[in-house]
C-alpha cells in the first residue's frame, strides 16, 4: 500500500473504529476526489501540443480521456499552466489585459 492510501486507511478507521456508516459513503468519496498526477498532467499537455490551437474545453477533453470523469477545475488549470509554461498561446480572457 502506498503512503497516500496508507494515510487515508488510517484516517479513516481514527474516525470510524467501528466501521462506516452506509450514509456516511458518498460523502467519503467526494473527499477523495481524483487528481491528475503529474506524469498525466504531461500527457494531457503533449497531447494538446500536437494540436493547433487548443483552447480550455480541449483540456477539459483530453482530461476525460484518461480519467473518465468530468475534469476538477484545478486539473485544467495545471494543465492550461503547463502548456502556457512552454509558450502555447491558450484563448484564454485571463491571458488578456482586457480582462478586468
Amino acid at each position: 500500500m502506498n503512503r497516500f492510501l496508507n494515510t487515508v486507511v488510517t484516517w479513516l478507521r481514527s474516525g470510524y473504529p467501528t466501521g462506516v456508516p452506509e450514509n456516511d459513503y458518498l460523502p467519503i468519496l467526494a473527499l477523495l476526489s481524483r487528481r491528475l498526477t503529474k506524469d498525466e498532467v504531461l500527457l494531457v499537455a503533449g497531447q494538446l501540443m500536437r494540436m493547433s490551437e487548443p483552447d480550455l474545453a480541449d483540456i477539459g477533453a483530453e482530461i476525460m480521456l484518461i480519467t473518465d470523469e468530468v475534469p476538477a477545475p484545478a486539473d485544467v488549470e495545471r494543465v492550461r499552466e503547463k502548456l502556457v509554461a512552454h509558450g502555447w498561446p491558450l484563448d484564454d480572457p485571463r491571458d488578456t489585459e482586457d480582462a478586468e
